[in-house]
């Protein structure tokens, strides 16, 4: 998962990181280990790529046995597991399968350690591949001269993969495509549906053309949600979704992935289902737009003002952590801060961050109209860089200072909770 990753709602109250089989003859994208610029030579890297071309090709004709002969015949354990991986990719859509291999660390003459880039697209969904680092332990048998893998796992700070973690069940809706591990069909068919009627509504809401579909993951547990991600499990507990993509991707960069977390989505209501899967779109949609120079109060607080645009739903309802806090006296001096959103922190502080960046969006919609806000955030996600970037947006475009945006945020928090 590259780029900037976006965070999602917290799954609270009322509100809140194919179908068919694969088809013989099916195209993917040619030659799987590119060249690599010079950063792994000799004869040893010759013959690893040779071994990750029968490998990437074993998966293009879903050949098994192909799949399984890449790996030492000693390692019997992880031939099982490699085995039942590329069973559990039957379904997936694949249209493409390539590795690069990016560096060769030598243990010996037969022994070697790779890092490798396995990119794959999932038809209709991704532009261009998605990009994974892997790390590969290989020995080269000295009887036939080839090198075979002993041990996969994921690249530093990267994160696993759906279909290592149990057979994949494809759900195709109309403007989405679900994939579930360890998930019944029926409960992939309602996330799908939710999928299907949130994306017209990021579609209302957001004016600027985008692909009108997303891909969506359902992993077994929070602890495999998680493992996708590459990060501990606790922070994910109360959160029923997030967004991975790239930042200010050009055209052709991958498609997002919604990856739900089901404990934390099932305790949902209706309501607050279709309020998240709607947020978590709003992202897809507005990746383009969104770079190292957009606040997490405006991005977050975007995705929420299109999530809750089209929801009859009083201030106090959408916003309750926020509205307590008001009525205690606990005024917020100024607009959320990035760290504010941080999962692994205090619940409270998280929600009342979602809460104030909602409320500054509504601010910009209601005071100076839907339109100054699209440009607002298209000014601001085009700076150069994270500073003067709000500054500057709200000098061009809504004709107004950071401080005087803050005093009107919290006279709207006073009129709205006080």
């Amino acid at each position: 998962m590259t780029g900037r990753r976006r965070t999602a709602r917290r799954g609270r109250g009322a509100g809140r990181r194919t179908a068919g089989a694969l088809l013989a003859g099916l195209l993917f994208a040619a030659a799987c280990a590119a060249p690599d610029d010079g950063a792994a030579k000799g004869s040893a890297d010759r013959g690893i790529r040779a071994t990750l071309d029968r490998r990437a090709a074993a998966v293009r004709a879903h050949d098994a046995d192909a799949y399984v002969a890449a790996v030492d015949p000693r390692a019997t354990g992880l031939r099982t597991a490699q085995r039942r991986e590329l069973e559990n990719l039957a379904d997936i859509p694949l249209s493409s399968w390539t590795y690069r291999l990016t560096d060769v660390t030598g243990q010996g003459a037969d022994r070697a350690t790779a890092d490798v880039r396995l990119r794959y697209g999932i038809k209709g969904y991704d532009a261009a591949p998605v990009s994974v680092d892997r790390v590969l332990d290989l020995r080269r048998d000295r009887a036939d001269g080839r090198w075979y893998i002993t041990g996969d796992r994921a690249g530093k700070d990267g994160g696993g993969l759906l279909w290592q973690q149990g057979d994949v069940r494809v759900v195709r809706g109309e403007r989405s495509l679900v994939l579930g591990a360890g998930r019944t069909e029926q409960e992939l068919r309602a996330i799908a549906r939710t999928a299907d009627r949130a994306v017209p509504a990021v579609s209302g809401a957001w004016p600027e053309r985008w692909a009108g579909r997303v891909l969506v993951l359902v992993p077994h547990t929070v602890e495999d949600m998680a493992g996708l991600l590459g990060s501990p499990g606790a922070n994910y507990r109360g959160i029923a979704a997030v967004t991975t993509g790239q930042a200010g991707g050009p055209d052709r960069a991958p498609a997002d992935r919604v990856i739900v977390n089901p404990q934390a989505y099932g305790m949902l209501s209706t309501l607050g289902r279709r309020i998240v899967l709607t947020h978590e779109i709003t992202h897809v949609a507005t990746r383009a737009r969104t770079s190292a120079a957009t606040p997490a109060w405006l991005s977050e607080g975007f995705a929420d003002w299109a999530a809750y645009r089209a929801e009859d739903r009083t201030a106090a309802q959408a916003a309750p952590e926020l509205a307590d806090a008001v009525a205690r006296g606990e005024l917020p001096a100024g607009l959320p801060a990035d760290e504010d959103f941080g999962f692994a922190g205090d619940p409270v502080r998280l929600a009342q961050a979602y809460e104030g960046g909602w409320l500054a969006c509504e601010l910009i919609a209601d005071h100076w109209g839907e339109e100054k806000l699209f440009a607002f955030y298209r000014a601001v996600g085009g700076h150069h860089g994270r500073d003067g970037a709000v500054e500057q947006a709200m000098r061009e475009v809504l004709a107004t200072t950071p401080g005087d945006f803050t005093a009107l945020w919290r006279d709207r928090l006073r009129a709205r909770f006080g």
